[in-house]
């Protein structure tokens, strides 16, 4: 008897929910996820207002560009994620007093 035999689904990362790969995408995400990091990682300082203002800054404008040109919700739900953290961030640094020192 013939069986019909199906080629494995091929990997193509975690966030692709569609079976295709998305690298501009993953890597939208991944630059925005250390933005934030950075961001509120240094809010607390008051010395670092420069640094924190400009990670936000550039957070939220790759996460802004990453929601534009996402193709899935897990990318979209992690990219929101990020894009908050880091108008958290922004928002430290600007309070602490903004991007020129």
């Amino acid at each position: 008897m013939a069986q019909i035999m199906r080629p494995a689904k091929p990997r193509t990362g975690l966030l692709a929910t569609d079976g295709k790969p998305h690298p501009l995408q993953d890597t939208l995400l991944a630059v925005t996820v250390v933005l934030a990091v950075l961001a509120v990682a240094t809010a607390s300082f008051r010395g670092l207002h420069v640094l924190t203002s400009w990670a936000g800054l550039l957070g939220v404008l790759t996460g802004g560009y990453g929601q534009y040109v996402s193709e899935t919700t897990r990318e979209r739900f992690g990219l929101v994620l990020a894009l908050g953290v880091s108008a958290f961030g922004l928002f430290f640094g600007i309070y602490h007093g903004g991007f020129v020192g």
